[in-house]
């Protein structure tokens, strides 16, 4: 696990090596352990390491035996041991016991094929000094980032968007064409990025620069085929045998190694399995918060303790009040981007506690995608039914919804929140409602929001539908997310919150054979009846007990809308003080009041797109205006004080 970084010069001239050091200082966090770098004129490709596997041989760039490849590599290839005794017995020698040495001698042999031979997470950099060609790449659902800017001049990437900013004329500057996107997810999706200039290279692709000339392609899409010849028996099983596969082989670490442990399905299943292979017991992490009613809806420490009790592990929890104020804009920076989910600031302070003990930390994100795990997937189920009442018990239900009170924070009005949205989208087309399941704010309010609403073409939803092609409309629902919300929100800011410690997160339920086997699931078997995750409750039926498999389902987030309204209240009132959004020029203020009011009012619960207009300010503090992030946490105290 590490940063990587690069440059490629069209105009010939040889790479400085003081620039790729100037860009791995930016990303000193990701590798504090080791760093280092390969110039062959015009191209440089360099790297920060944090030493997981090979801690006294694995230093990068690796070459080949004669010098004429080169690579360095971000993440973890899983069936290394088994690609290595492969290509041994057809003479390849290798130099190190590192996993990423692999990916050179496949290069050699099978060429741009090799990547499909990978079972991994990583982005990597590969010189061809045969060739003058430098081939870059992503794991196929993005579980590591990386980010591209490209000129006339040269093409220079890296694994965070701030190494890029390190290079000489090149300074952050906001793209106002993806923030309506923003607004709209509470995110920006590849391609696009919040810097103008620089794009994130989507998941599963490949970009080669050859002769001056560029080539990018996709290597990986989720198959779009649903399988309606096995049985649910054996469904269960294949999915339990490749879910145990996957867990086993991402144990593979020369470091100590733990995981997060919620007590909901996903993580409780990983432990579980984590258990059955190690002779040790498992270090298990688990976070909560103390407070209130708000709080506690947080809280899943009960249900944590009980697994670890039951696997027997060495666990360790916390009880938080954050310091919100002071985290944010240490956070943003290491975001690079902007975002509206508060999940990053729970998956920042659970890695940070984690990484006292551990190197390597698994994760259960990803099973909710897979197999059916979101409320918002029980849309279509929900809206057969709805569909056959009266027409005006319909309209009026509608009518009576649109005035119901909204509040996430509060059990009650939580429940409102949730059939106000159904209601208000049941009537809708199945792309069309879950694009309002999704989404922060609608369209047409964010259109309101902004001076020049006609800014912005970008719609990465729109996009994300269209390649979907799915029939079935659960697994519809999953190819979508695994190009937006999947890469961009939820496994982006478990990289980067997991990285600002100097801790390599993975996360076996996006095992790819595991993807593609529960893309190839029937919806009905995914999901029976209404009970979500049906199919994957099923096959660990053995391994947990019934209180954790049906459990209510929780967040992995903070009680923020909450805090809004109260401790955090003068923040928000001056981040969007009339005088600050005017001095931005990007809103009206008039639509900024109204959406505050309505959030303290509980009319709606906007804790999304407030915390997303919040984040956008102090993100501009931050790398528009150039201000230390420590400066910035100073001036927001001073706001609650």
């Amino acid at each position: 696990m590490c940063g990587i970084h690069g440059i490629y010069r069209f105009d010939g001239l040889s790479v400085e090596p003081r620039i790729l050091s100037a860009m791995g200082d930016r990303t000193r966090h990701r590798g504090p352990d080791d760093e280092g770098s390969h110039v062959d004129g015009p191209c440089g490709i360099a790297m920060r390491r944090l030493s997981i596997i090979d801690l006294a041989g694995g230093h990068q760039p690796l070459s080949n035996a004669d010098g004429t490849l080169w690579l360095v590599c971000n993440g973890e290839i899983y069936n290394f041991r088994e690609l290595r005794s492969e290509l041994q017995a057809k003479h390849y020698h290798f130099k190190t016991g590192s996993d990423c040495e692999v990916m050179l001698h496949l290069y050699d042999a099978e060429g741009d094929d090799f990547i499909h031979r990978l079972n991994g997470m990583f982005d990597f950099a590969l010189w061809d000094a045969r060739r003058r060609r430098l081939l870059i790449g992503r794991d196929r659902l993005g579980v590591k980032p990386l980010y591209v800017l490209q000129d006339g001049q040269q093409l220079a990437f890296a694994s965070e968007a701030k190494a890029l900013l390190a290079l000489p004329g090149v300074r952050a500057e906001l793209d106002r064409q993806v923030v309506a996107d923003y607004l709209h997810l509470g995110y920006v999706a590849a391609p696009d990025c919040i810097f103008r200039g620089i794009r994130k290279l989507p998941p599963a692709t490949l970009l080669a620069v050859e002769g001056g000339q560029v080539h990018e392609w996709r290597y990986w899409r989720l198959p779009d085929r649903v399988r309606q010849d096995i049985s649910e028996s054996e469904w269960s099983e294949s999915v339990r045998t490749q879910l145990e596969e996957s867990v086993r082989m991402q144990m593979v670490s020369d470091v100590p190694i733990g995981a997060f442990l919620s007590g909901g399905v996903d993580s409780s299943a990983v432990v579980g399995l984590m258990a059955r292979h190690s002779p040790q017991p498992i270090r298990t992490y688990a976070i909560g918060f103390a407070g209130g009613e708000a709080e506690a809806l947080y809280n899943e420490l009960p249900y944590a303790r009980r697994v670890a009790e039951l696997f027997s592990t060495q666990h360790r929890e916390i009880l938080v009040r954050p310091d919100v104020v002071a985290l944010l804009p240490k956070l943003l920076w290491h975001m690079d981007e902007p975002l509206s989910d508060t999940a990053f600031i729970t998956t920042f302070l659970v890695s940070e506690f984690a990484r006292q003990d551990v190197k390597v930390i698994l994760s259960g994100v990803g099973g909710d995608e897979l197999f059916g795990g979101y409320r918002r997937y029980l849309g279509g189920h929900y809206a057969q039914r709805y569909r056959r009442l009266p027409d005006w018990l319909r309209r009026s239900a509608s009518f009576a919804a649109a005035h119901l009170p909204a509040d996430r924070h509060s059990g009650f009005l939580n429940t409102l929140r949730l059939a106000k949205g159904f209601l208000a989208s049941a009537e809708m087309t199945a792309d069309e409602r879950y694009r309002s399941y999704l989404q922060v704010l609608d369209r047409q309010a964010v259109a309101a929001l902004l001076i020049e609403p006609g800014g912005s073409a970008s719609d990465s939803l729109a996009r994300a539908f269209a390649a979907a092609g799915h029939a079935d409309e659960l697994n519809r629902m999953f190819a979508v997310d695994a190009e937006t919300q999947l890469p961009d929100d939820l496994l982006l800011l478990t990289d980067k919150m997991s990285m600002a410690v100097s801790l390599e997160c993975r996360v076996p339920l996006l095992d790819h054979e595991l993807v593609e086997l529960a893309a190839a699931m029937p919806a009905s078997i995914k999901m029976r009846d209404g009970r979500l995750k049906h199919l994957f409750k099923a096959s660990l039926a053995d391994l947990l007990p019934d209180d954790i498999l049906n459990r209510k389902k929780r967040g992995f987030g903070t009680p923020m809308g909450a805090w809004l309204k109260r401790e955090l209240a003068p923040l928000l009132s001056r981040l969007l003080a009339a005088e600050v959004v005017t001095a931005r020029g990007l809103f009206r203020q008039s639509a900024v009041d109204q959406l505050v009011a309505a959030h303290a009012a509980n009319r709606m619960d906007g804790t999304d797109i407030l915390l997303a207009l919040m984040n956008l300010e102090i993100w501009s503090r931050i790398y528009l205006d150039h201000r230390d992030p420590g400066n910035v946490a100073e001036e927001l105290k001073s706001y609650v004080a």
